[in-house]
């Protein structure tokens, strides 16, 4: 095939399988999704086989933890999505739909306070496959975090989780230590002794789980975990911070629940074109907030899921 031949419709239907054409040629790049990630080395394997096979050997890694074979012929587009499934692999990954979630290594990291791969798997089956049919107003990332440190920016996507440790102080075995281990170890400056009594403040406070543990007379001996959910972040042409709804959630279901609502209030509420930041701006974060601690969007799934919105693309921010 020469160069340049591909019409604007193909790569079109391409592009929204997942491949994204190489500028200036007919050749396009894969987009591999790796659920949030982690990939088997048989995976890893198959992808370089594949990149040999089908590409021109190279194979890069995009910042929401998917990876791209470049240099894939046109004509070559059906066969190499067979030779990958094979190791249960699959492309995608693009339009005005919920993205592949991105996650950080949480699970297996000393800071860690959730098991992100875990969770962040859960969300992709849930959200990403089971949503891929449904039209959004633009496209909507989600990004797990498995503590405060934010490595996945969670408050940068559309919804983040972030994981929590909240911690179980006990006043009654509180001795006020003159050098209090708890207030040694608190890296935001939240704990403090005054008055011969361990104070933590709340406001100061991250949930980082630090000083669980570190109490010598039992004091702190337990926390809780939670799960911190931030709306609206936006990175891009106009970057948006995200806001962190007031609760912290100590249940997965009801965590995993507002992502759910989340993306059905986007897709009721948001204007064809607009990111969830600009919706959140237009309706008020407090109006938003109030229906994703409610139940009424879960309620009208059917209803939201059925109405024809967002058919036609275009993104306006």
């Amino acid at each position: 095939m020469s160069a340049l031949t591909v019409s604007a419709a193909d790569e079109k239907r391409v592009k929204a399988m997942g491949f994204l054409n190489n500028k200036g040629t007919d050749n396009f790049s894969g987009r591999i999704i790796t659920v949030n990630g982690k990939v088997t080395a048989a995976q890893q394997r198959c992808i370089a086989e594949a990149a040999e096979k089908f590409g021109n050997g190279i194979v890069t890694y995009t910042t929401r933890l998917t990876v791209e074979v470049q240099g894939i012929p046109y004509e070559k587009i059906e066969e190499f999505q067979a030779f990958i499934a094979k190791e249960g692999l699959q492309t995608g990954g693009t339009g005005s739909l919920v993205r592949p979630v991105v996650s950080c290594k949480g699970t297996t990291c000393q800071y860690g306070l959730l098991d992100s791969f875990a969770i962040s798997e859960e969300i992709h089956h849930r959200f990403y496959e089971g949503y891929r049919t449904v039209k959004l107003p633009h496209k909507f990332k989600i990004a797990v975090g498995g503590c405060p440190n934010n490595c996945v920016k969670p408050d940068l996507n559309d919804i983040g989780i972030i994981g929590q440790m909240i911690p179980n102080f006990d006043e009654d075995e509180c001795n006020g230590c003159k050098k209090c281990s708890v207030e040694k170890v608190c890296p935001m400056k939240a704990a403090k002794v005054v008055d011969g009594i361990l104070e933590i403040d709340k406001e100061l406070c991250n949930n980082c789980g630090r000083c669980v543990g570190q109490c010598h007379f039992d004091a702190l001996e337990e926390g809780t975990p939670g799960f911190k959910i931030y709306i609206g972040g936006r990175w891009g042409k106009k970057i948006a911070q995200g806001r962190a709804l007031k609760k912290i959630f100590t249940d997965k279901e009801e965590a995993l629940n507002v992502i759910e609502k989340a993306i059905l209030l986007f897709r009721e509420q948001g204007q064809t074109g607009e990111r969830f930041a600009k919706t959140i701006e237009r309706l008020g974060f407090e109006n938003v907030e109030a229906q994703l601690l409610a139940d009424d969007l879960l309620e009208r799934k059917q209803e939201i899921l059925d109405a024809q919105l967002h058919l036609v693309g275009g993104a306006t921010c």
